[in-house]
């Protein structure tokens, strides 16, 4: 039996180097980004094996990127997300975001809240942002809400609390680099792992389908023998 990509984690890199190479500002590629993004979630959710889609879309770490950037990137989120709502509720797509929001503008938390009441009825894919995420944040908040709550922590109670509790079955990483930079550590504990040299904003479904093709041949032991 082949391996079935239920949950597909992607680490979303090469906006502003494909920018660069096209003499553009990295601002124009990361709106291309966000149209390869609304590509490849139309294609999981019409992909009936995968059932959660989480994308890499802003580290506890891009904050040290330079202000205006940064600026950019969070009216480009919210203008994303109202635009995206219409698409979330055609193709029954649940919205469900990660990481610490808190720090965000009120305005964006409003937009947040607002996607994601409007889809919690959809039965499809769930596509997942990873929003101001660290693995490493991820999983310090859980620990510290444990312990305040004086519960013992142990692989489930800890699991549970996470910001996502589902195991990555395939994760991908665009744009050439090989490292996790801090994402979804826990739950990538044995996830098979794919990098591809396309710049993100080349990304297409063809790429993934193949993808996906590769990691259905693949010998998944989880620590042990077949």
């Amino acid at each position: 039996m082949s391996n079935q990509p239920r949950h597909i984690a992607i680490i979303m890199d090469g906006n502003g180097r494909w920018a660069e190479a096209q003499g553009k500002s990295r601002t124009y590629g990361h709106e291309r980004g966000a149209e390869t993004v609304r590509a490849i979630t139309t294609y999981c959710a019409q992909h009936k094996e995968i059932d959660r889609l989480t994308l890499y879309a802003f580290s506890t770490e891009n904050w040290k990127r330079p202000k205006i950037e940064v600026e950019f990137l969070m009216k480009l989120l919210e203008k994303y997300l109202k635009n995206e709502r219409a698409t979330y509720l055609k193709n029954n797509i649940r919205f469900e975001p990660i990481g610490d929001l808190s720090i965000f503008s009120k305005s964006l938390r409003a937009v947040i809240d607002d996607v994601q009441k409007a889809t919690q009825g959809c039965n499809g894919l769930v596509q997942c942002l990873a929003l101001n995420y660290g693995g490493c944040d991820e999983i310090v908040r859980a620990a510290n809400t444990l312990c305040q709550r004086g519960e013992l922590i142990s692989f489930d109670t800890l699991n549970a609390q996470l910001d996502c509790s589902h195991d990555v079955d395939l994760l991908i990483r665009t744009g050439g680099d090989q490292r996790l930079s801090n994402f979804l550590l826990w739950q990538s504990a044995y996830a098979e792992l794919f990098f591809t040299k396309t710049l993100w904003p080349e990304f297409t479904a063809d790429e993934l389908e193949a993808i996906i093709k590769k990691f259905k041949t693949v010998e998944r032991r989880f620590g042990g023998l077949n």
